[in-house]
């Protein structure tokens, strides 16, 4: 069931909207079980077989969390059962997502004769995964108290989350499932949540899905494309990629605030990142965060302490050293990056990408070392440049990685580049001179609009994610993300609970409703 569906805003969210609120008014807990049950009707609207997969998962990582939990006193049976854990979870999540790739590439390389069907990915898969991997690891760290399955099994399904995330922690879900307050009818809850349903309603119909078709239409064929073919491709991809992710992420914490429940921030305007560090920082929040705790901290740490126990430098002094950024800073950033790569799906580009990412990261640490408090401008007017030219220069750089994101293989993404950099040639531009001196008046217009429209799209996604304050920027105090962001800067930009943004919003509401008839699933829905 996708959230701009008529099926879901007319049926599925009011009776669960309704039942979970009713109930609540006579038992907590069958309220968080109506929205349980729910939540497994919404994931299995898909494919009802799946919902075995992910209830079995559920049981099998709730056990074991126990059983780490009653191993306390024994830390080495714990780390050996919560390995046991997370081996079974990789383990399900390379069958679906990377076996029939693996057996395809033995074939390939001639020591296997056999190629199994293709296996079909379940919804959500990489992410109920890695919420439930990062909760037995968080068990066994001793940050689990007291284990609950009803609220183990909430904390996996509850649907605005279920199927491309944010990535959520149990510490600052499980309090919220406990409070009463939660459960409470709230009106503020369904208007500022509703409100950012609408402006995620908005991003995915009226602007990723407008954009898609020429992304998609330049992917077809990359290697056939010219320079301005394929850098509109590129921006095109870009902007339909954050539209559409981005969209989800504002109706998922749209959706989880109708229930009383508040969800950390995932978006921040990430193509305003002045560098890659930036843009990390900005860009599927949840998923930087899930990384860093999880797989770049705890080798960077490893690494520390083997360097003190040798007596080399740590901290920013061993990072000045070559040896010392090797080690300390590009190992861990690779790592952590090749594996978020390989996370997004099965095949060379995707590990390219992450890798890629990797590497953009390792210069822009070793810039930040070496040469950043040096070459600083300091004149206020060239500081003001040198931002937008390093805006730009990570902006550029986050496309090209996007290529390898994007296409079908390694071939076709080296082609977009190619292209991209005018080793395939530049298409000859030409002024319809004699058809406007035939047409005049607005017909002449209109001609130069229907040729140049995709120029048009793009001129303006890129003015609106550049120019324009994101949805929590409008939402300002009353966002409902964890961390809030700084309040737009222009009054009239900052939401208020008033006639005037409930009509302007019923207006856009409605005008996405008209758009609906072409339902289309969320990019990240493959992950």
């Amino acid at each position: 069931m996708l959230f701009n569906s008529y099926l879901f805003l007319f049926l599925f969210l009011p009776v669960a909207l309704g039942g979970y609120y009713l109930l609540g008014r006579v038992r907590l807990h069958w309220a968080a079980l109506w929205l349980c049950v729910a939540s497994f009707v919404f994931y299995g609207w898909w494919n009802p077989r799946f919902v075995v997969l992910l209830a079995a998962s559920i049981l099998f990582n709730h056990a074991v969390s126990r059983y780490v939990l009653q191993q306390s006193d024994m830390p080495r049976r714990q780390g050996w059962t919560v390995a046991f854990g997370v081996a079974c979870n990789l383990a399900l999540l390379f069958y679906y997502k990377y076996f029939v790739t693996l057996l395809g590439a033995l074939q390939a390389w001639g020591l296997s004769s056999d190629r199994p069907d293709s296996i079909l990915l379940p919804l959500g898969i990489s992410f109920f995964t890695f919420t439930q991997i990062g909760y037995l690891l968080d068990c066994r760290a001793g940050l689990v108290q007291s284990p609950s399955l009803l609220k183990h099994t909430l904390f996996v399904t509850f649907f605005p989350h279920l199927i491309a995330g944010p990535v959520l922690h149990h510490k600052e879900m499980m309090p919220q499932f406990a409070e009463p307050e939660t459960y409470r009818f709230r009106a503020d809850n369904l208007s500022i949540g509703g409100t950012l349903f609408v402006i995620g309603l908005a991003k995915k119909v009226l602007l990723a899905d407008g954009i898609a078709p020429y992304a998609d239409a330049g992917f077809v064929a990359p290697a056939e494309l010219q320079f301005w073919g394929a850098w509109s491709t590129s921006l095109a991809y870009a902007m339909q990629l954050y539209f559409d992710f981005s969209g989800y992420s504002d109706m998922a914490l749209g959706l989880a605030k109708m229930f009383g429940i508040r969800f950390p921030l995932n978006f921040n305007s990430p193509y305003k990142a002045n560098c890659i560090i930036d843009f990390w920082a900005r860009w599927h929040m949840t998923l930087t965060r899930y990384l860093t705790a999880y797989l770049y901290y705890p080798l960077a740490m490893q690494v520390s302490r083997w360097r003190n126990r040798r007596g080399l430098p740590v901290g920013s002094a061993g990072s000045r050293t070559p040896s010392g950024f090797a080690l300390m800073i590009a190992l861990p950033t690779l790592y952590t990056m090749g594996l978020a790569g390989v996370w997004h799906g099965a095949g060379l580009q995707f590990a390219i990408y992450g890798l890629l990412h990797g590497v953009y990261l390792c210069v822009n640490h070793g810039w930040r070392v070496a040469f950043a408090k040096r070459i600083a401008p300091r004149h206020a007017w060239l500081q003001w440049c040198w931002s937008r030219a390093c805006v730009l220069l990570t902006f550029v750089a986050v496309m090209a990685a996007f290529a390898f994101f994007r296409a079908s293989n390694v071939h076709e993404a080296m082609a977009l580049l190619r292209a991209m950099a005018g080793l395939q040639g530049v298409e000859t531009m030409q002024w319809p001179q004699q058809e406007l001196l035939e047409l005049g008046g607005l017909q002449d217009w209109r001609l130069l609009v229907g040729r140049h429209l995709l120029a048009i799209q793009l001129a303006f996604l890129l003015a609106v994610v550049w120019l324009a304050p994101n949805s929590h920027q409008i939402l300002g105090y009353f966002s409902p993300a964890l961390a809030r962001v700084q309040e737009a800067n222009a009054r009239w930009l900052r939401w208020r609970p008033n006639w005037a943004w409930l009509i302007a919003f019923l207006a856009v509401l409605w005008i996405c409703l008209m758009h609906l008839h072409r339902e289309s699933r969320f990019l990240y829905f493959q992950f």
